[in-house]
C-alpha cells in the first residue's frame, strides 16, 4: 500500500488543479455547496464530472447529463474487465470499493505492478488501493476547496471558462496522431454545431462525442488501407 501511495504521488500533483476547477464549476453552474461534494463524491470522474456540471449549469434535462456521464465512462469497462482476473479472489465487498475508485491512473499504475508475478491476491488489492484511494482523498479535497474558492469568487472573473480551458488541456496532449485530429475536429464541430443550432436537450454533445468516434474510425482505417496499398506497390 506504500508502495501504491509512493507511485501515485507524482500524479496526484497533476490532478489537484482538476479538481479545484471541478468544485469552483459546480458553484458557478448554480450547484449548491452540497450538492458539489455529493456530485464529487458519487460520481468521482474527472472528465464526466465536469462535462455533467457543464451540462447542468446550462440546464440540461437530467437524463441527458446521466446518459452523457456514461458514455464518457464507458472504458472503465474495458478497464474493470481487464482487472478483474487480478481480483477473482477477494470478497464481494473488496471488489466493490475497488470498483467505486477504479480511475485512469488506478488502472495504469496496477496493471504496470501486476507484471510482478510474486505478488499475492492480497498484495494486488493493497497495492491498488494505495494508489486509488489516494487519489480519491486527494480528488475530493481538492474539489471542496474549490467549492470554497468558487463561491467567493465574482461573476466578474469569468469562472464559466474554466471547464472549457480544462477540456482543451486534456484534448491538445492527446491529439497525437491523424485520426485522433479527425476525431477531435469532427466531434468538437458536431458539438458546437449543436449548441448553435440549439438541439434539443443539449444532445449536441453526446452526438459530437458519436460523431467523433465513428469519424476517428474510419480515418483510422482509411489509414492503414492507404498503408498496405503502398506497401504492395512497393513489393511489386
Amino acid at each position: 500500500m506504500r508502495r501504491g501511495v509512493r507511485d501515485a504521488a507524482p500524479i496526484l500533483i497533476g490532478i489537484a488543479p482538476f479538481g479545484l476547477v471541478a468544485g469552483a464549476a459546480a458553484i458557478d453552474a448554480g450547484l449548491t455547496p452540497l450538492q458539489a461534494v455529493g456530485l464529487s463524491v458519487v460520481v468521482f470522474a474527472g472528465a464526466s464530472q465536469l462535462a455533467a456540471i457543464d451540462l447542468l449549469g446550462s440546464n440540461a434535462e437530467l437524463l441527458v447529463v446521466v446518459v452523457t456521464g456514461l458514455v464518457i465512462n464507458l472504458r472503465m469497462v474495458m478497464y474493470s474487465a481487464s482487472i478483474a482476473p487480478h481480483f477473482r479472489p477477494l470478497r464481494t465487498w473488496w471488489k466493490s470499493l475497488c470498483s467505486y475508485v477504479l480511475t485512469d491512473q488506478a488502472y495504469a499504475l496496477s496493471i504496470a505492478r501486476y507484471t510482478d508475478r510474486d505478488l499475492d491476491s492480497t498484495e494486488r488489492r493493497d497495492y491498488y488501493l494505495g494508489v486509488a484511494v489516494s487519489l480519491w482523498v486527494v480528488w475530493q479535497c481538492c474539489t471542496v476547496l474549490g467549492i470554497v474558492v468558487g463561491a467567493r469568487v465574482p461573476d466578474s472573473w469569468g469562472l464559466e471558462f474554466a471547464v472549457p480551458l480544462v477540456f482543451l488541456s486534456l484534448l491538445v496532449p492527446a491529439v497525437t496522431t491523424r485520426p485522433k485530429l479527425v476525431a477531435a475536429l469532427v466531434g468538437g464541430s458536431v458539438a458546437v454545431a449543436g449548441d448553435v443550432f440549439g438541439v434539443p436537450f443539449n444532445l449536441g454533445l453526446i452526438a459530437g462525442g458519436l460523431a467523433g468516434v465513428v469519424a476517428g474510425v474510419i480515418a483510422d482505417e482509411r489509414l492503414a488501407t492507404a498503408s498496405r496499398d503502398t506497401d504492395d506497390g512497393g513489393a511489386h
